[in-house]
């Protein structure tokens, strides 16, 4: 009679471990599955931000700096040359202000470029580099526009032209019949044929290099304001509070 009441403790005292050892392994597979879905909910933001943050495969800034300056330093080139024709052109007729300003900015999108990204611009260094590219960018917009207006002005009145060469000097009028009318004089010009057709050359590559850099610098702006003001997940946030609301109406 003790023998059989023996057999039962035993068989009890092996048990036990058996469902202690069960628990714990389902509770290392628990943990590991919650860490898995953390790691498969946190690879789609991050890859998010990186497809935010790179354009036509490149980082954000370096597609237009080099736009920028490319446009940037022949706008410049092309308005010396232009002050190089005639001592007397105005500096709205010679835009190469707005050349300079257009490489300013793209060396400040260059230094942005190498500044190591961060989300939400955690860095105080990050935030005055993006808002210096911003602002630059926008003058940089603003001084190509004027540019585009004064050599679209000075070509138009350069069409209507009737110019004679005096004294080393170009004499051009509006109207010659006027005899109080304007007389605009382009000095250091030997043949005025040669001046109108290399001014009416200038002035439209002047609006069509500047009207370009107006573009980049437009665009360069909106992806920034859209970056910083657009990118935020309104369905998620939506999602949370339907479901925090249903929740609380099964409570």
């Amino acid at each position: 009679m003790g023998k059989k009441e023996k057999k039962p403790q035993h068989s009890t005292s092996l048990k036990a471990p058996e469902g202690e050892k069960s628990t714990d392994s389902s509770k290392t597979q628990e943990s590991a599955m919650k860490k898995k879905e953390k790691k498969t909910q946190g690879d789609p933001k991050t890859g998010q931000e990186e497809e935010s943050h790179t354009c036509c495969g490149c980082r954000f800034p370096l597609l237009f700096a080099l736009l920028q300056l490319a446009l940037g330093v022949s706008v410049t080139v092309l308005g010396f040359l232009m002050a190089g024709i005639s001592s007397s052109l105005l500096v709205r007729d010679t835009p190469y202000w707005a050349g300079i300003i257009v490489c300013v900015v793209s060396l400040v999108g260059f230094v942005m470029l190498c500044i190591s990204y961060q989300p939400d611009e955690k860095t105080c260094v990050q935030f005055t580099v993006k808002l210096m590219y911003f602002l630059l960018s926008a003058l940089g917009l603003v001084a190509c526009v004027l540019a585009v207006a004064f050599a679209a002005h000075h070509y138009l009145q350069m069409t209507k032209f009737t110019c004679n060469t005096i004294f080393e000097s170009c004499q051009c009028k509006l109207d010659t019949e006027d005899p109080l009318g304007r007389t605009f004089t382009y000095q250091d010009a030997t043949d005025c044929d040669s001046l109108t057709s290399m001014l009416n050359l200038y002035l439209l590559l002047q609006m069509a290099l500047n009207l370009v850099a107006a573009l980049v610098c437009l665009s360069a702006c909106f992806v920034m304001w859209k970056h910083r003001y657009q990118v935020f997940y309104v369905g998620v946030r939506f999602y949370s509070l339907t479901a925090t609301e249903g929740q609380k109406q099964k409570v």
